[in-house]
């Protein structure tokens, strides 16, 4: 079952990056299809999803933030990744914004997929 939850949550997180990233070159080129009904739910779902099988692999493996200096590492992350990516999507005033918090939101999310890998904080 485990094995199972973590494939889930692997394709998840990708999944998740991938609308994101749609989103987010939607937002910066200010197309309407952000707008789409699917395009502001989806997302949430997918990501409630992801934060759900991460709280089952967290509790199942015993390795909690703050306990394991990696998953505070990932939290912090992820908590990053949420306030830059709101200002990739809907905060940003201008195409430039969008853009710069766009690319930071990747960055982050790939040093949140790094220490999910290496389980290491620093890298």
């Amino acid at each position: 079952m485990y094995l199972i939850l973590k494939n889930t949550h692997i394709t998840l997180a990708l999944l998740s990056l991938t609308l994101f990233t749609v989103r987010a070159v939607w937002s910066v080129n200010a197309s309407p299809k952000l707008q789409q009904t699917w395009a502001k739910i989806v997302p949430h779902i997918i990501d409630t999803l992801l934060l759900a099988s991460a709280v089952y692999l967290m509790i199942s493996s015993h390795q909690y933030p703050f306990a394991d200096s990696w998953l505070t590492a990932k939290l912090v992350a992820l908590l990053a990744y949420i306030g830059t990516g709101t200002y990739a999507i809907k905060r940003g005033r201008t195409a430039g914004i969008r853009l710069l918090f766009s690319l930071i939101s990747v960055a982050i999310f790939c040093y949140i997929l790094a220490v999910a890998i290496t389980h290491s904080p620093s890298l």
